[in-house]
């Protein structure tokens, strides 16, 4: 999966040449060949390469602490994120709610690498939730639905249905 993804950000951040990957070990860890440098090993570590060659370093965070939050969502990514158990998909969920209950992106105020990842890393467990556990994780719901309409991110992922009509009693009005 990290390889189409890396693919998928590639397109995102208009590269035009793409890239070789391979995969190492039993978790498929992506491995970027690069021509005479040594190989770049790992998601975070080819994605961040990859914003940088497209010289898009926004997406790495404005300022030091956004950087810093930027880099903490990256790690959760890979640590908690992927490879996770089915049993942790509610507290993943729960703790992602609670981050984004006044939030628009995960760092600062704009798109940036972690939302993209996180995005594509989070994809496959929101597609699996009845509308009613979406409705449960209502900030993650709403922060899923704007980064996989935002131009240019969805590319190998198909469009995820977040929302029903809510209908509303009179004494809602």
């Amino acid at each position: 999966m990290a390889l189409r993804e890396l693919a998928s950000l590639e397109k995102y951040l208009g590269l035009k040449k793409p890239n070789k990957y391979s995969t190492q070990g039993d978790k498929k860890v992506p491995v970027l060949q690069n021509n005479n440098a040594p190989p770049l090993v790992g998601l975070v570590t080819i994605a961040c390469h990859l914003v940088k060659e497209a010289k898009r370093s926004e997406l790495l965070g404005c300022g030091a602490e956004a950087r810093a939050v930027v880099q903490q969502w990256l790690e959760y990514r890979v640590t908690k994120l992927d490879g996770h158990a089915k049993e942790d998909i509610k507290t993943i969920l729960k703790d992602l709610n609670l981050y984004l209950q006044d939030k628009v992106y995960l760092a600062g105020n704009q798109l940036t690498l972690a939302d993209v990842l996180m995005y594509y890393g989070i994809h496959s467990i929101i597609l699996d939730l009845a509308v009613q556990e979406k409705e449960q994780y209502m900030n993650v719901t709403r922060w899923f639905d704007h980064i996989q309409h935002h131009p240019g991110v969805r590319h190998h992922l198909p469009p995820v249905a977040v929302l029903r009509n809510r209908l509303y009693t009179s004494r809602h009005h």
